[in-house]
């Protein structure tokens, strides 16, 4: 089921000029929860949100996929989000990125700097001014970054 949702999700995206970051569901008390989040450079509005959704909505309903109660959500990922599968990686592109890696002496180093490429296998990551190639086999973690301190003194 969750399969043929990133699928519906994934058509709705591509006809709304958003790109599909990633699809959850959960259960809570008041039923199963499909979670689906977009993404754009520039951001997404409440606007994309809701034309996705009503695009999700009516392809679920007329398929009747869901036998129980169900509750869409359609947001952005934030400002800080995972970075897991390349397309992720592509949507950060040009964005501040937290990454922990492997070193090749074996330790754990982490940077942060301005995502600048995604290629086969591996990043290109900015830091002042310099740049730096960290192999995906590499990566322990990776996420968008915002300093909300620097925030704080605009």
């Amino acid at each position: 089921m969750i399969k043929r949702i990133e699928e519906i999700a994934q058509d709705a995206c591509s006809t709304s000029g958003v790109a599909l970051y990633d699809v959850e569901m959960k259960t809570a008390a008041k039923g199963l929860v499909i979670i689906v989040y977009i993404t754009r450079i520039n951001g997404v509005t409440v606007e994309d949100c809701r034309t996705v959704s009503k695009k999700i909505s009516a392809v679920l309903d007329e398929e009747d996929l869901i036998e129980s109660r169900y509750f869409l959500e359609v947001s952005s990922p934030g400002l800080e989000r995972d970075l897991k599968l390349k397309k992720q990686y592509k949507s950060a592109i040009n964005e501040t990125t937290k990454i922990s890696f492997h070193n090749d002496d074996g330790k754990t180093v982490t940077v942060i700097g301005i995502l600048r490429e995604v290629r086969p296998d591996e990043v290109v990551i900015e830091i002042h001014e310099e740049l730096f190639d960290i192999p995906f086999s590499h990566i322990k973690k990776a996420r968008t970054y915002f300093d909300y301190k620097k925030e704080e003194q605009i």
